[in-house]
């Protein structure tokens, strides 16, 4: 079982920030998730939520708000004053920074467009994979299963994993997803038994305790996604 961190270490450091994704290359874990949207003039953003509400000291969208604006904004105070002067990263920043600290590094990129459309967000993410040589170590992931298909399109080599949906089973075939991104709940389930014997591997987020990790563990998951990577990674 491999251990991704949830948006960076983001139990230690504010998620989705270079200094999440620098613990996290740091921590041996095996890889990160990321999440990503487009800012109102087209630049690739890595925030969580459509909004920069929770996360930062501004408000507003982030498809309303330029690249620029963006930046203007705290991303680390919320979490701990340490941390004052983090701001929301661009994809290229983050690719950057954790190729730097570890250059083989599994990157699961969650493409946040099941809420918004973002016109071009695949081409984008895709286009910037392909600058930076990283397709090979990079999975992309949706909840959004026509964004999926998109992608497939586009490149049928890349690796995909789909956010689970009520009607599992019926989508995965013509989807051809490489994996199902769950919860701990989904992957005990029957139905979590009946997709892994269909030889399609379980990625589960966000298993934070010792206890979630061995049941999850006993289920026989592919990935765990945490946020407390050193934590749990020596019981993997």
């Amino acid at each position: 079982m491999k251990l991704f961190a949830h948006r960076g270490v983001s139990g230690e450091a504010p998620e989705n920030t270079l200094a999440a994704f620098k613990a996290a290359a740091d921590s041996g874990a095996y890889g990160i998730e990321l999440d990503v949207q487009l800012s109102k003039d087209g630049k690739i953003v890595v925030n969580h939520d459509e909004t920069i509400d929770r996360t930062t000291n501004g408000t507003g969208y982030v498809k309303d708000l330029t690249w620029e604006q963006l930046r203007t904004y705290d991303a680390g105070n919320w979490f701990h004053p340490s941390f004052k002067g983090e701001s929301i990263p661009s994809l290229e920043e983050v690719l950057d920074v954790v190729t730097t600290h570890r250059d083989s590094i599994i990157i699961n990129i969650e493409l946040k467009n099941d809420q918004i459309d973002y016109p071009q967000l695949e081409e984008k993410v895709l286009e910037m994979l392909k600058e930076k040589g990283m397709k090979e170590q990079t999975i992309i992931s949706s909840f959004n299963p026509e964004s999926l298909k998109k992608v497939r399109e586009l490149d049928p080599d890349i690796e995909t994993g789909e956010g689970i949906p009520a009607n599992i089973l019926d989508r995965i075939k013509p989807l051809q997803v490489n994996a199902i991104h769950c919860e701990a709940v989904f992957a005990q389930s029957p139905t979590g038994i009946i997709v892994m014997e269909m030889g399609i591997p379980l990625r589960v987020f966000t298993i934070n305790t010792m206890e979630e990790l061995q049941l999850v563990k006993k289920a026989g998951v592919e990935v765990v996604m945490t946020d407390y990577p050193g934590l749990l990674l020596d019981q993997t």
